[in-house]
């Protein structure tokens, strides 16, 4: 709990200015002399009392302004603001002492007497009432105690917490025991600066993390808060702060309530209220410093927040009475001490005599809104009458018959509806009744000290007439005992008491007035899991809402994102990215994705690790079914033309063609269509090695046997060629001859067909089974070596495993099929030579178109491979595969085969004759030819063969 009160700043000065007080002796005897006197309100009852307990509340809010006029001596100044609910805390000190005083099982041998004095929520008066109590007189003598009175016990006080610290270092400094009722400041901890300072309150360590707690509870993780000008609010607040920070809450704002009037700071606080996002503010403030922000929340219509009270104010009607206040601080959730019923309190409170003492007086005079004082009313009513009517005679009559506002003293303090009659929640005023039954308990042990078990050095006990503050101290620390009519078990812990709250909510009752909805309390003793129990359900928020607010400068990141800090605003400020792919967050709110294994990838969601889709090119999809198709068609159609081929075997088209040559690129081919299905289905060792291999290796055959095919086209292209130029030799000998009839012109012999071959079929042979055997023991080096295997690739495609096979060794599999590219090259160079040589079936160009084919084929393949991922890369080179073979099949054989099938007349010895190109060309407009006639040469009987030869 905390109260109003000065700042704390000028507490060093307070203390150095009653140095300015002196003491003066005298021969006669001796006397205290003060510079200047204090004006202090209270209550005071030492005649003929034992011992003497102070008491120090705020029963006034504030100083009266005064004259800074220094041309007067100056006086000390009084109070204004009274409140009732000090007031009351007040009279139950006055309550429990006399209580204490009827009991017989308490103190039965000593009266209790009393001096209360207001501190009204300031420094200087708490200090001026501390040394006027230490002095034992109304005149402040510091260091002295003046007079033969009784002992002085304790005091009770000062209130809140900067008035508690400034007592308690005076008090310290003599070792007086003081008992705090409302000082909740968690700096009052220290034994060391304040040695003599104990509390029936919590501290707000307890209060300050308890709220922390509440903040986490709820999940709120952007909050703002507001604190008083004071220790109380700014160790309160401080606390709280270093809590929810460390456990990832973020502060919207900060502001300081001020202790003296400042509308600009007010609105300024009001503005961050409106500005802020944050739905939650947390508030350590006493309901003194609360009351001028609340007004402005009301002027703005500030609604839709959730308020979070300390105990300073949560319970304070105050507040809760203002007006209107429902719209705004309904809902409001705050941490409250312990509450009780003081049977007999009430009857006191409604039973005070006005008459008793001024500040008695003072309060019935505030509550009925009259005054006691005769001469007071009529000069009240005499003013009146003379503003009014400006008449003084009647003035004077009516004043005199009828004096307005004049009290009797037998007004009801029942029918009065303020926080002094107001026993519901008693909760500072029970704390109040638990320091005076402290100190009355430390006493009763101090008095029924047991002379053989004294605690003292000395070995002797104190006397309750003649004791010393240390004495009682010792028994105030070391007590132990149980409160009339709650029997709550009272004791100090290094002068603390334990932190019990009970846990408050706001809400409307019938009548559209605030009620205290108990929801929950808060243990500090209990284990830290236990300590907080709440009944969410039992809330109700502000606007009647059921639904619990959320305040966050961010909405939270689902699974599948990430938290992205914003640059140069709170960690609790960020923006929501999704993790990339291949990366997951399972959490909400997660501080970074996490990176799925190799064989895993993330799903649509971002939210969790699934299993790459696993991608080959299988037997049983349509593709892959189609590729078989093909293949086994293309392989058959390969055997057919082998068959064809085998069945005119004996034939002159097929002799001429070397059939073995003809078998064996059939072979390749067929091993080039059959290879193609070993690339389909999944991976494993023995596919890849296979497909791999008989690829190179069909291809190498099938090569190899067109390069025997070409070369020895190319060298009958050479050998007709050299015949073309012999002929033109003879033409021209011709054209000689015409002029001389007698010379006999030779034609040139018509060159045969194992005239114009230089090599023979074994050569064929031969340069067929060495460059296949090459590739073969290429091959097989490679297999032994680094052979080819199956491998998951994992980073061509992202969401796939593409299982495919790895050559092994770069440089192996680019050797091979380099060697296979110059067979190819060989093979179209060969035939390009050798594609004008005319034998009626144009093989050479056929080599020669077939070859363009399959370099087409391939060449397109490069980068339709390139372009392509997964098991289309397969269906890629398949279809390559397939169409070089294909074209190789259709561009060689398909004209042997017409002519084997549909036109074998033509398959004829003469026609397998290579012959140059024929072509018609005009020499003088006629047609120029050389006939001759078989004849026998006598000289040799050889016979010549003549053909005719057109140029």
């Amino acid at each position: 709990m905390e109260l109003t009160g000065s700042s704390s700043k000028g507490r060093l000065l307070l203390l150095l200015c009653v140095i300015s007080y002196i003491c003066v002796s005298t021969d006669a005897e001796a006397s205290c002399k003060l510079k200047a006197k204090f004006n202090l309100s209270g209550y005071k009852d030492v005649v003929k009392k034992t011992v003497v307990v102070g008491g120090m509340f705020p029963v006034h809010q504030r100083l009266a302004s005064s004259d800074s006029n220094t041309t007067n001596a100056p006086e000390s100044t009084g109070c204004e603001g009274f409140n009732f609910r000090t007031f009351r805390w007040t009279q139950t000190m006055l309550f429990a002492i006399k209580e204490i005083n009827n009991r017989v099982d308490l103190l039965p041998n000593t009266d209790l007497g009393y001096v209360i004095y207001d501190s009204c929520f300031t420094i200087s008066k708490a200090v001026e009432g501390t040394l006027t109590f230490l002095t034992g007189q109304d005149e402040a003598v510091p260091n002295y105690r003046c007079g033969d009175g009784p002992p002085l016990a304790a005091l009770v006080g000062a209130g809140s917490s900067d008035l508690s610290i400034a007592t308690a270092r005076i008090l310290g400094l003599y070792y007086f025991p003081q008992v705090g009722y409302a000082s909740s400041c968690s700096v009052l901890e220290s034994r060391f600066q304040y040695p003599t300072f104990l509390r029936t309150i919590p501290s707000d360590e307890h209060q300050s993390v308890a709220m922390a707690q509440l903040v986490l509870h709820f999940g709120w993780t952007w909050v703002g808060t507001i604190a008083a000008e004071d220790d109380y609010g700014k160790y309160g607040i401080k606390r709280f702060k270093e809590v929810v920070e460390e456990a990832g809450v973020c502060i919207s704002f900060s502001e300081t309530l001020p202790k003296i009037s400042n509308p600009e700071a007010i609105q300024g606080i009001v503005n961050s209220v409106l500005e802020s996002t944050a739905k939650i503010i947390v508030v350590f403030s006493s309901d003194v410093d609360l009351s001028p922000l609340v007004v402005e929340l009301l002027n703005h219509n500030v609604t839709n927040r959730t308020w979070i009270a300390s105990e300073a104010w949560i319970t304070s009607a105050a507040i809760s009475r203002h007006p209107n206040i429902l719209p705004v601080l309904g809902g409001t959730l705050g941490f409250a001490v312990k509450r009780a019923e003081i049977p007999g309190l009430e009857d006191h409170l409604l039973h005070i005599d006005p008459y008793q003492d001024p500040l008695t007086e003072e309060f019935w005079e505030t509550a009925f809104s009259c005054t006691l004082d005769y001469a007071k009313a009529m000069r009240n009513t005499k003013a009146r009458v003379i503003r009014e009517t400006g008449n003084i005679t009647l003035a004077q009559d009516i004043a005199r018959m009828a004096p307005e506002g004049l009290c009797n003293g037998l007004e009801m303090i029942k029918k009065l509806n303020n926080t002094y009659s107001d026993v519901s929640q008693l909760r500072i005023t029970y704390n109040v009744y638990k320091a005076v039954y402290a100190v009355a308990h430390a006493l009763h042990n101090l008095e029924h000290c047991d002379p053989k078990n004294s605690p003292f050095e000395s070995g002797n006990c104190a006397d309750i007439t003649n004791f010393e503050p240390w004495q009682l101290m010792y028994y105030l620390k070391n007590l132990r005992f149980n409160v009339p009519h709650t029997g709550e078990e009272i004791f100090f812990s290094n002068g603390d008491v334990d932190g019990f709250y009970e846990i408050l909510n706001w809400q409307s009752d019938s009548d559209g007035g605030i009620i205290y909805n108990h929801i929950g309390y808060y243990n500090s003793t209990a284990p830290p899991d236990e300590r907080m129990t709440i009944d969410n359900a039992s809330i109700i928020w502000n606007n009647d809402v059921l639904e619990i607010p959320r305040s966050v400068c961010s909405e939270r990141c689902e699974p599948g994102t990430r938290m992205g800090i914003r640059q140069g605003e709170p960690v609790c400020c960020f923006d929501c990215i999704p993790c990339a792919d291949g990366e997951i967050s399972n959490t909400t709110d997660a501080r970074g994705c996490i990176q799925c294994d190799e064989d895993y990838w993330s799903n649509a969601n971002h939210d969790e690790c699934v299993p790459k889709t696993i991608e080959f090119l299988d037997f049983a999809e349509p593709l892959g079914i189609t590729l078989i198709i093909i293949s086994a068609f293309g392989a058959l159609a390969t055997i057919v033309v082998a068959i064809v081929f085998l069945m005119h075997l004996n034939t002159p088209l097929v002799k001429v063609n070397d059939p073995l040559l003809s078998f064996s690129l059939l072979l390749g081919l067929v091993i080039t269509f059959l290879c193609s299905i070993a690339f389909l289905g999944e991976p494993q060792k023995w596919s890849c090695m296979t497909s791999q291999v008989a690829l190179a290796v069909g291809f190498a055959l099938t090569l190899s046997s067109l390069m025997g095919k070409s070369a020895l086209l190319m060298l009958r292209a050479r050998a007709v060629k050299a015949v073309k130029t012999d002929a033109k030799k003879a033409k021209a000998a011709a054209t000689a001859s015409e002029q001389s009839p007698d010379t006999a012109v030779i034609a040139p012999a018509v060159p045969q067909k194992n005239d114009v071959d230089p090599i023979h079929p074994r050569h064929q042979r031969a340069i067929m089974l060495v460059c296949t055997l090459i590739q073969v023991v290429a091959c097989t080096v490679w297999l032994i070596l680094l052979p080819p295997h199956p491998v998951k690739n994992t980073a061509a495609q992202n969401i796939k495993i593409i299982l495919e096979c790895d050559p092994g060794n770069i440089i192996f599999i680019c050797s091979i099929f380099a060697y296979d590219i110059l067979l190819a090259l060989l093979t179209f160079t060969f035939a390009f030579v050798a594609r004008k040589l005319e034998d009626h079936f144009s093989e050479g160009k056929c080599v020669t178109f077939g070859m363009l084919v399959f370099f087409i084929v391939w060449i397109s393949f490069v980068p339709a491979y390139l372009s392509t991922r997964g098991k289309f890369m397969v269906a890629v080179q398949i279809f390559a595969i397939l169409a070089s073979s294909f074209g190789l099949l259709a561009c060689i054989f398909i004209p042997k085969c017409y002519v084997l099938l549909i036109k074998p007349e033509r398959n004829k010895e003469e026609m397998m004759i290579p012959r140059p190109k024929s072509r018609d060309m005009a020499i003088n407009g006629s047609s120029v030819s050389l006939s001759t006639t078989s004849s026998t040469a006598n000289h040799s009987g050889t016979t010549v063969s003549t053909v005719s030869l057109d140029d």
